[in-house]
């Protein structure tokens, strides 16, 4: 037997943990789903120093806390499950995890996420977050007047790798290819930066270290050749990939696999709304998910609401 809820949230990251609190706390019955670590991505940042009015939390800290208050508020939380079914079309929505508990709700909000492509190389999964980033952003400011390397030859590379001449004292651009693939204004700024270098043809085969990354090695493409080098830290830029495959074909998907959503967050499908870094959009910041989130739920809260109101003035049936 299913159990109806006015809300199901499908994520428990920034974005799906805040709508959460907005829902629950405008007593929206809200259940969020969650196949993951509470918290996504959030958890992996060591430090954020960048969260209005928090001076400095770990990522841990910070989704424990949002898990905490969505909970205080009467939300309920589910992890360590699998979503295997969605079926999204019509008034009543139909959620299906693990293959046989079935969740029923008026509106659902997808929050999946994603995550940042990567090289999948010996010592990544070891590094990550201790050395190893995927945001200059969030982590551009640990790195003050320390060497790093930039993987990537994309726009968002080398626009990264300007923006860290800000706080490192040395930049090394290490590129797959002879050329990069950016934009010849990113390419010129770079190029004329000159704290910025460039190691071409070649890739970062191996991370290593004690606690803390210490050293790469880094392979020639061309030739073969492996060469150690002593480095404070890694950022990798070479694509994002939203959490979507569970859901294509539910809602419509951008080229990337990015859910389309309107100003309101919501999808092509009525009582279906989306936030957080699962959407098409170009900042991916837990702010920005915060944001997301908090327009969903206010949509989602407005969508089931009005359901409400309609059934209320429905004739009965005699």
């Amino acid at each position: 037997m299913s159990t109806h809820y006015d809300v199901i949230i499908i994520g428990a990251g920034a974005a799906g943990l805040t709508a959460g609190i907005y829902l629950s706390r405008a007593k929206q019955k809200t259940l969020i789903l969650n196949e993951g670590a509470v918290g996504g991505q959030m958890v992996l940042t060591h430090e954020i120093a960048n969260y209005p009015g928090v001076e400095s939390i770990s990522g841990y800290e910070l989704a424990r806390n949002m898990k905490m208050q969505a909970q205080k508020f009467g939300c309920k939380i589910k992890s360590a499950l699998r979503v295997t079914d969605l079926q999204l079309e019509g008034d009543v929505k139909t959620v299906t995890v693990n293959d046989k508990d079935t969740f029923t709700s008026d509106a659902v909000i997808i929050a999946t996420g994603g995550r940042s492509r990567t090289l999948g190389v010996p010592g990544e999964d070891e590094f990550k977050g201790r050395g190893i980033s995927y945001c200059a952003t969030c982590d551009g400011d640990f790195f003050q007047d320390k060497e790093i390397f930039v993987v990537g030859g994309g726009n968002s590379a080398l626009e990264e790798a300007v923006s860290l001449t800000k706080y490192a004292s040395k930049v090394t651009v290490v590129h797959q290819f002879d050329h990069f693939q950016a934009l010849s204004h990113y390419v010129e700024e770079a190029k004329s930066n000159p704290k910025i270098s460039f190691i071409m043809e070649s890739t970062i085969s191996r991370f290593a270290g004690d606690e803390k990354l210490s050293n790469v090695d880094i392979k020639n493409l061309r030739t073969g050749e492996v060469t150690n080098h002593d480095i404070d830290g890694v950022f990798i830029f070479i694509g994002y990939v939203p959490n979507t495959s569970a859901i294509k074909g539910k809602v419509a998907l951008n080229k990337y696999e990015e859910i389309i959503v309107d100003a309101n967050m919501a999808t092509d499908i009525p009582g279906v709304f989306a936030a957080g870094d699962s959407i098409a959009k170009r900042y991916r910041q837990v702010t920005t998910a915060v944001a997301d989130g908090t327009i969903a739920a206010l949509s989602a809260a407005d969508f089931v609401n009005e359901r409400k109101k309609s059934k209320a003035h429905e004739p009965e049936l005699v």
